[in-house]
């Protein structure tokens, strides 16, 4: 029995000390996500910040995470 993922691609800021945003819109292809950074680009960055395409399978996401959200 074959099964097929689908990727769900964040859009990843990294800061120049380290920190790290993952913007809420998610990507069904990666061509969408790298089209987002074109017009991200467009506008003015403070210097040492980055901008990437992540995969939904990516360490950095916290899919699968056991915790429950607290309330508020």
């Amino acid at each position: 029995m074959a099964t097929t993922a689908a990727l769900v691609w964040y859009l990843v800021i990294a800061g120049p000390q380290g920190g790290m945003v993952v913007l809420p819109s998610t990507f069904d292809k990666r061509e969408q996500c790298t089209a987002a950074i074109t017009e991200y680009q467009k506008q003015p960055t403070p210097q040492g910040w980055s901008v990437q395409c992540v995969p939904s399978a990516s360490p950095f996401t916290d899919e699968g995470d056991a915790e429950e959200p607290s309330a508020q």
